[in-house]
């Protein structure tokens, strides 16, 4: 009977023995309700400073993609503008082209005007020498036909036959003579008149090249500025080109911020949560005492 007792008291003592080991063992698994608030703490502070950070980082590329879209604009601007300007430059050329055209079209007429006035003038040399030939060759014949009538009238007589012969071929001779003197002066007027052209023709030649040069340099300039105007335009389609990856870029960048800082949230709401909840663990036993 003292054995039984022993035996049933020696096996509740084991069990209480096990109980309050079993107590200990899960009071030190556990940590203190005070460690985890102040864990929980933390990661609020770590989470405050991260959503801080990724809303200066949001706010940072949602300026960036407000400057992107005001380049954007500007550079289509530019290229509008360009393109303008090169259709300018082009209209320019093209009546520069017209202007170079008409000017070689007055260039080769006057040059056939000088060319003819200058056979004409030729020509008045011409016949302006051959009348004064013959109006010297007529007064020498005019002489000697004084000369043969003076003869006759002291040889023969005043009223001679050969007299009145000698009278008629002075007074021919000298018909002949004031007809080639008029000639003479009707071709020196030609000539005059005909110098007067070839130098006005000359004159249009040499208006004519100068309007030429001026041409050749506009459109040249205009070439030039059309050459410019398009490396313009191509440098614009390029920063256009440019900016809009930056826009595509930063908007990535602006999704992904926002990302982390709506996870930011999930986090700081969820460790305010955990630490609400270790407050009440910790309230708990602190009411259970009172």
């Amino acid at each position: 009977m003292r054995v039984c007792k022993f035996v049933v008291g020696s096996v509740i003592g084991l069990m209480f023995a096990a109980l309050q080991a079993g107590g200990a063992n899960a009071q030190t698994s556990d940590p203190p309700p005070q460690q985890d608030i102040k864990q929980d703490k933390k990661d609020i502070r770590e989470d405050k400073k991260d959503l801080s950070k990724d809303r200066a980082d949001r706010n940072a590329d949602q300026k960036e993609i407000y400057q992107d879209r005001r380049d954007i604009k500007n550079d289509k601007k530019d290229i509008h503008q360009d393109n303008r300007d090169i259709n300018n430059d082009k209209r320019d050329i093209h009546q520069d082209n017209k202007d170079i055209g008409h000017d070689k079209n007055d260039l080769s007429k006057d040059r056939a005007d000088r060319s003819a006035d200058q056979r004409d003038i030729n020509h008045d040399k011409t016949d302006l020498s051959k009348d004064r030939a013959d109006r010297n060759a007529d007064q020498r014949d005019i002489n000697h036909d004084k000369q043969d009538l003076k003869q006759d009238d002291q040889k023969y007589g005043t009223n001679s036959s050969e007299a009145k012969t000698d009278r008629k071929d002075l007074n021919k001779d000298r018909a002949d003579r004031n007809a080639d003197q008029r000639d003479i002066n009707h071709h020196k007027t030609d000539l005059s008149k005909d110098r007067t052209d070839r130098n006005a023709d000359q004159k249009g030649i040499n208006s004519d090249k100068k309007d030429l040069t001026a041409d050749r340099t506009d459109r040249n300039n205009d070439v030039k500025d059309l050459n410019s105007d398009r490396k313009d335009r191509n440098q614009d389609v390029r920063d256009l080109h440019t900016d809009q990856k930056d826009l595509n870029q930063d908007r990535k960048d602006r999704n992904k911020d926002q990302k982390d800082i709506n996870n930011d949230k999930k986090d700081l709401k969820a460790d305010r949560k955990d630490l609400k909840k270790d407050r009440r663990a910790a309230a708990a036993p602190a009411q259970r005492k009172h």
